[in-house]
């Protein structure tokens, strides 16, 4: 299961992951992100407040995520490692 909390606050919009980003979750978390519409001038975060497992699909849809512009906040060992391997992927290129 994946839960997903929306909190907006002035120009940021949260948003928080709960349990596993895998399987049928990443499909559902990416036609959410791909049907998102952000606000002019409103930044979003994607905090894996209390994710337990990340998939390589999930991992991929990060850093897809990442890649336009979305700021990933780890909360745990495993995903903060996830995390900073996202940001340091890309950084490289």
């Amino acid at each position: 299961m994946l839960r997903v909390t929306v909190k907006k606050e002035d120009l940021v919009e949260t948003w928080e992951l709960e349990g596993k980003l895998s399987g049928e979750w990443v499909k559902e978390l990416d036609r959410w992100w791909r049907e998102f519409t952000p606000q002019p001038g409103v930044s979003v975060q994607v905090h894996l407040k209390a994710v337990s497992y990340i998939d390589a699909a999930g991992k991929q849809l990060l850093t897809e995520m990442h890649g336009q512009g979305v700021e990933i906040k780890g909360c745990g060992c495993m995903t903060r490692a996830v995390v900073d391997e996202i940001v340091k992927d890309s950084a490289a290129r």
